[in-house]
């Protein structure tokens, strides 16, 4: 397979149950032949939180070092060590990373009998300010917001809409005005494909070559990240909310509800009674359904809905388990600090189709921290606020296998509940 990454971008932010359930997906996947696989207390130190801040390395000087390893180590009280779902936190106030070159003499080389990786070599980066993320911290009615961004699209659903889930999902679908163009927004390299059992590393570099600094400029982007270093990975300890990250909640709701796929969910939701008229009560709903703590792992206050579908955990109890972790901005950014190695796709049921550059739903395999997902499917390049919308969609108007179409795709949403009225997990599985 060809392809060093044409350019990866290093990017340097400042600031900032279903356990069951997933077992059972995974016995399914396996019946069906590979899907999906995978889905904590005590206050967390300052300097093991995850922060997606602490992307580039550098001695102060403007010298760039290369990317951590992929396995972290850490001290237990025990003094056993294990892979470390956190990095120390940066306080870089810029990122930017740039499409670009880099080369290599060949993906692999051959060592001890197989097959390994070439070392990636640091690339050169520019920086952008990125000031505005401080700012997301204030109180949410002390922030400027877009204008409403719907670009005057009719977001009222057809009584076909509000009696078929399918066919709301798929109005849903052309309403993401701001999902991203592949080849113009970003790239992929899907490098080989696998079946979900095999081990081997079937990709020579990232996932991701390259995303355009100014998908992070856009605002439910950019508030969407900001949320992502808020959460303590490790399944089971539990979270300590600070009066900002709260600002940060109600800041990104009401950043995406002034989006189509928000409106539009508001008109189902209240079209079908399951929430009132009211939009202000439509946004506390939606902030209280991704954003409350419930307890996961058998530690109370230790998970949420938006943590575990878009920023992922990692299971410590027994063998080491990556689960949720089904966003794509998610997975660009730890790809980009070298928390994340991608090792492949995971082969399509149906022969002869394989992803490609162009691809918004793939099955995947890779390593997080040094822990194995064997399967996990994401949609690539639609936006944050889409991404809600649906799974909410999914969650009031459907049950645990919601059958839809999107654009082309057609997909199993997989929609399980958690204590039965919070959501537990929600991801995409292909049908093809």
């Amino acid at each position: 397979m060809e392809g060093l990454i044409k350019g990866l971008i290093d990017v340097a932010l400042g600031g900032g149950g279903h356990g069951e359930a997933d077992d059972n997906h995974r016995q399914q996947h396996r019946r069906n032949g590979g899907q999906e696989e995978g889905e904590g207390g005590g206050q967390r130190d300052a300097h093991s939180r995850s922060s997606w801040a602490d992307v580039v390395s550098s001695d102060g000087q403007g010298n760039d070092y290369p990317r951590p390893s992929h396995q972290h180590q850490w001290q237990g009280e025990s003094g056993d060590q294990r892979p470390s779902p956190w990095g120390r936190s940066g306080d870089s106030s810029e990122w930017k990373g740039e499409p670009g070159g880099g080369s290599g003499d060949g993906d692999w080389e051959i060592a001890g009998g197989g097959r390994k990786k070439h070392q990636q070599q640091p690339r050169p980066h520019r920086k952008v300010p990125a000031g505005q993320w401080s700012g997301y911290r204030v109180p949410a009615g002390e922030q400027e917001y877009s204008p409403d961004v719907d670009g005057g699209v009719d977001v009222e659903p057809t009584q076909e809409e509000l009696d078929d889930l399918s066919k709301a999902c798929s109005r849903l679908w052309t309403l993401d005005l701001n999902g991203l163009t592949p080849g113009k927004d970003y790239k992929i390299d899907c490098g080989e494909g696998k079946k979900t059992y095999q081990q081997e590393d079937m990709a020579s570099g990232s996932l991701f070559s390259w995303v355009s600094d100014d998908v992070f400029r856009r605002p439910t982007y950019s508030r969407f990240c900001s949320l992502l270093d808020n959460y303590e990975p490790s399944q089971g300890r539990r979270e300590v909310v600070t009066p900002e990250e709260k600002h940060e909640q109600d800041a990104f709701i009401e950043e995406i509800s002034r989006t189509a796929p928000i409106k539009y969910l508001f008109k189902c939701l209240s079209g079908r009674r399951v929430v009132s008229g009211d939009f202000g009560e439509f946004k506390g709903a939606l902030k209280a359904l991704w954003f409350d703590l419930y307890g996961r792992g058998g530690v109370s206050g230790s998970s949420s809905a938006f943590e575990h579908v878009f920023v992922g955990e990692i299971k410590e109890v027994g063998e080491a388990q990556v689960s949720g972790f089904h966003n794509w901005l998610q997975f660009y950014l730890e790809e980009a600090k070298g928390r994340v190695d991608y090792r492949g796709y995971i082969f399509p049921r149906r022969r002869g189709e394989s992803p490609d550059e162009e691809t918004k739903l793939l099955t995947i395999q890779f390593e997080w921290n040094g822990v194995l997902k064997s399967v996990s499917s994401s949609l690539i390049g639609v936006s944050p606020e889409f991404e809600l919308a649906l799974y909410t969609l999914c969650f009031y108007l459907g049950g645990e296998d919601n059958r839809v179409r999107l654009g082309p795709y057609a997909v199993n949403v997989k929609c399980y509940r958690h204590g039965g009225g919070r959501l537990g997990s929600a991801f995409p599985i292909s049908e093809c």
